[in-house]
């Protein structure tokens, strides 16, 4: 039993660890206004691409990863569905460029990598 137990703790610290490394995701957190703001930065490109302006546009939750700066991957309520966008900000810089997007979510849908 108790070696049992010892492997639990083990693999409970190595999961918990491998959350905080780099290239790994985040836990999803709730959109603050640092987020929001970055991704109404990227609204019109987005709206560019799938070619439609968003009446409301609610960035609802997020993750991040570290890699050469962030990728912030963000659920957005657009009204009839979630769409979920990956914006990259650099090291140091304070610019965020839309790097991909998925349409076609649900509330329920979770934030993974794409």
């Amino acid at each position: 039993m108790k070696s049992i137990i010892t492997a639990l703790l083990i693999i409970l610290s190595v999961i918990s660890v491998a959350h905080s490394l780099p290239g790994g995701l985040s836990h999803t957190k709730h959109a603050d206004a640092k987020v929001i703001s970055i991704a109404e930065s990227v609204r019109a490109d987005l709206e560019s691409k799938v070619n439609h302006h968003f009446e409301i546009f609610d960035p609802i939750s997020y993750r991040t990863q570290v890699v050469a700066g962030k990728n912030y991957f963000i659920k957005v309520f657009v009204g009839d569905e979630y769409i979920h966008i990956r914006v990259f900000q650099g090291l140091g810089s304070t610019e965020a460029s839309l790097a991909d997007y998925q349409t076609g979510h649900t509330e329920s849908d979770p934030i993974l990598y794409f």
